[in-house]
């Protein structure tokens, strides 16, 4: 809404068109607004050649929403829909310039207050999206968007879309992007004097100067609360050619508690396992729980640490069924301890006979 100031002065033989001249703004404003974008890309003559007969208030003032659920989860990458509205309003128009009864000086007027209604016209447009967050990455190259005008009261047909990353280490939370606006608009309309044109700017019925402003929005977002689980410790060591025990401790490091947890185990040659999946029950926030498996390990493996994949399947809190990311468990593996074979203890012990009988039969020649 146009609020007008009454108790502003028109000279006493302007009052008689000043009902007249509020109709006409009223229309204006009311009426499509043409683009100003085209009057930017022209160098504007100086100060001095345009008269300026009214002051108009008001300026874009942007509003930022994110189109669709604001929730995501840890590791998602995601694309954010931003819709800015401007909520500017012209408040009114200040006389500045005596008309009188000219006619030619009266319709300059008018059409300069057609032009004034322009005035909450954001132009060029730069918005940029940050992250304050190590947990939230906005890509590169999504960060920085355009919109060439917004008009008070209009959605734009283009959306602002940012692309992020959120990490898997990210807690649960509400997470606060900025989203930095500069953008320019139309400070103040002077009509062109009747005589631009003897300095070559003919065509040119006003004069447009314009401000840059800027403003900085907030775009809230919240990680979902889920489960999240790690390996925290590993026990026992593998021996080529025997089956080992090996203990698999894990941790829910998330924020909700699952149900019916099962810790699988895949290990491919050298490596067998007779029983791969563990049932551990109930894991809380912050709890651990452990796993065993029986893991025989080939005489021919290689000496060195195996990295086995392993996974917990469980029930989340809506009862639905779901996986945890691979979670690595790093066994080492160690040659077994050489033994003395039967053939071998009876070679020796055969050798040791014939030694002793020789010695004690060369006691008896003496």
């Amino acid at each position: 809404m146009i609020k007008f100031n009454t108790s502003l002065s028109y000279g006493k033989k302007n009052i008689c068109y000043t009902a007249s001249v509020l109709i006409f703004v009223i229309i204006l404003y009311t009426a499509a607004i043409p683009t100003a974008l085209a009057e930017r890309e022209y160098m504007q003559p100086g100060y001095v050649f345009g008269t300026n007969y009214y002051d108009s208030y008001g300026e874009p003032d942007i509003y930022a929403s994110l189109i669709g659920n604001s929730e995501f989860e840890r590791g998602e990458t995601a694309q954010l829909k931003i819709n800015l509205v401007n909520k500017g309003v012209l408040y009114g128009f200040k006389y500045d310039t005596t008309v009188e009864t000219k006619e030619g000086k009266h319709a300059s007027s008018l059409k300069e207050l057609e032009y004034e209604t322009r005035r909450t016209t954001a132009l060029g447009i730069k918005a940029e999206m940050i992250s304050t967050s190590p947990y939230i990455e906005v890509e590169p190259g999504t960060s920085i968007q355009y919109m060439e005008e917004l008009f008070p009261g209009e959605l734009p047909e283009d959306k602002l879309i940012y692309t992020i990353t959120i990490s898997n280490e990210a807690p649960a939370g509400v997470y606060y992007l900025q989203l930095p606006l500069l953008y320019d608009y139309q400070s103040q309309i002077r009509m062109a004097k009747y005589d631009i044109a003897r300095y070559g700017l003919s065509g040119i019925d006003h004069i447009t100067l314009y401000t840059t402003a800027n403003r900085t929005l907030t775009i809230p977002i919240s990680i979902k609360a889920a489960p999240k689980f790690e390996v925290v410790d590993v026990g026992g060591c593998l021996v080529t050619g025997e089956s080992h025990n090996i203990t698999v401790t894990y941790r829910n490091s998330g924020e909700t508690a699952v149900e019916d947890a099962n810790a699988r185990v895949v290990v491919m040659r050298p490596l067998s396992v007779q029983q791969s999946v563990v049932n551990m029950g109930t894991i809380g926030p912050g709890e651990s729980k452990t796993a065993s498996f029986d893991i025989y390990s080939d005489t021919d493996a290689v000496i060195k640490n195996y990295g086995i994949d392993s996974e917990i399947k469980y029930f989340d809190e809506d009862g639905q069924t779901a996986f945890s990311d691979n979670l690595k468990v790093n066994v080492p593996i160690q040659k077994a301890d050489k033994k003395i074979g039967i053939f071998t203890i009876a070679v020796v012990g055969a050798f040791i006979m014939i030694i002793y009988l020789i010695i004690n039969s060369i006691r008896t020649k003496n």
